[in-house]
């Protein structure tokens, strides 16, 4: 009887006609775990991080795939594949306003090439011009005046890299930190009034300026985590009110005995004394001086500082869950205020750089809008250390040469402008990149499931 009426399945059973597939499912559970693993320990080359490299990018990587797969759907290519999107924009609004282009889309139709042809020669005599600005003009009469786009890009760069840096920090530890103008104008105005009231010896006279100017960013920073932290007031709109607290006492002081330059009308500060001032590091030729240097060991102590130490781990516990967090015994007030006082003395970082490196004066234009634009570089640098200084440099560029691109080619500067907006809009949205470009990183991982599920099932049928 048992031959000729074989026993019935069971409930669980016919439930189970997929259990062929769990070892599969298995296996790529354990190579995305390995491949999260990969990801924060740099294949190996140092120890797992305190927050699991998922919870920091907020995604997990795509699963098992090819290398080159994994390194063209990182975090890392979307940003640049995001730069280079809105440069190719950028370059269509460029040959928008170009006579050339406009004369020749009236016979399109008839001859097509002749417009594409001024479309691509608008382009990229702008972005010549851009490069030449920012990076290297072969038409300069000596190598020092070659170079000295470079050295602009840098100047300019180093007060974004520092702010950028406050900002990102606070970023990971899951604050936003629109106040970075704000802490940059109170460190401007402790710095140059330390730079020309007092008159001490070279050496120890910057030394104070820089302390002054870093405490200042970090009171200002600070006062804004103490409140958070102790009456759960929103960052934003106490950031966003700073900055205006910030730059009306700035216009104050300018108009004070204790501030404006004597016989002057204009708010304008004294010059800070020779003593005070940050020394160029080429010589004065340039005005690159030791801010960059000192940007560069800023980005270094805020990697070691997120990656290597205690204080670091809880910044980005608290980042990643605060309940978690605290439930685990870290005190996310303390952390609340301390990653905010951090964040604004990077910032304060950037106003000693204006008035002790760059201008050597206080104006209520310190701050320019170094303070809004390093959340656009914190962003594009997805708020890690040498990204953000990275993406301080070319943000550095494209300031340095959106005049020269001017000058050259009369392309409206505003253009750089709009380059940059389009940057942040492409940052901020990874899966419409991924889309334009075919790198969706999860697109083959459900087909390579469902096809081993068909071949499991297909075997376990016969």
């Amino acid at each position: 009887m048992s031959e000729q009426h074989p026993p019935k399945r069971t409930g669980g059973e016919e439930q189970g006609v997929t259990q062929p597939t769990k070892p599969h499912q298995a296996n790529l559970a354990a190579e995305e775990t390995a491949a999260v693993v990969s990801v924060d320990t740099a294949g190996g080359a140092m120890g797992p991080s305190a927050v699991p490299a998922s919870a920091q990018s907020g995604q997990l990587p795509g699963g098992p795939d090819t290398l080159l797969r994994k390194i063209f759907t990182g975090s890392g290519m979307v940003s640049v594949l995001a730069v280079f999107l809105a440069l190719v924009i950028g370059g269509l609004l460029i040959a928008s306003t170009d006579t050339r282009v406009a004369s020749t889309a009236s016979y399109f139709f008839a001859r097509p090439a002749d417009f594409l042809t001024a479309v691509w020669n608008a382009a990229t005599r702008s972005y010549i011009a851009l490069f030449q600005g920012a990076v290297f003009n072969p038409r300069g009469n000596s190598v020092a005046a070659q170079f000295a786009p470079f050295m602009e890009t840098l100047t300019i760069a180093t007060p974004l890299i520092t702010a950028g840096l406050g900002v990102a920090l606070a970023f990971r530890a899951g604050l936003f930190n629109i106040g970075a103008q704000g802490q940059i104008i109170v460190a401007g105005i402790l710095a140059a009034w330390v730079g020309f009231a007092l008159h001490l010896p070279l050496g120890l006279h910057l030394l104070l300026v820089l302390v002054a100017g870093i405490i200042g960013g970090a009171l200002w920073g600070g006062l804004v985590g103490v409140l958070k932290a102790r009456t759960g007031a929103h960052e934003v709109i106490l950031t966003i009110m700073f900055n205006y607290i910030a730059l009306y006492f700035l216009r104050y002081l300018l108009n004070t005995p204790a501030f404006q330059r004597p016989g002057e009308s204009n708010p304008i500060s004294p010059i800070l004394d020779p003593s005070a001032v940050y020394p160029q590091i080429f010589g004065s030729q340039y005005r690159l001086h030791l801010g960059f240097v000192l940007a560069i060991g800023a980005t270094f102590l805020v990697w070691w500082l997120l990656n290597r130490s205690t204080v670091g781990f809880e910044f980005r516990a608290v980042g990643a869950n605060p309940k978690a967090a605290q439930t685990a015994g870290i005190n996310v007030s303390r952390s609340t205020i301390l990653v905010m006082a951090i964040a604004g003395g990077l910032a304060g970082m950037s106003g000693v750089a204006q008035v002790a490196g760059t201008e050597k004066v206080l104006t209520d234009g310190v701050a320019a809008t170094y303070g809004f634009d390093a959340i656009t570089v914190a962003l594009l640098g997805r708020s890690t250390p040498w990204g953000t200084f990275a993406a301080g440099l070319l943000f550095g560029a494209f300031r340095a040469g959106a005049v020269q691109m001017q000058i050259q080619t009369g392309t409206p500067i505003d253009i750089v402008l709009v380059v940059q907006s389009l940057i942040v809009l492409f940052i901020a949205a990874p899966p419409l990149v991924r889309a334009v470009f075919g790198l969706n990183p999860r697109r083959k991982k459900p087909a390579r499931a469902a096809k081993s599920t068909k071949a499991a099932t297909t075997g376990g049928a016969a």
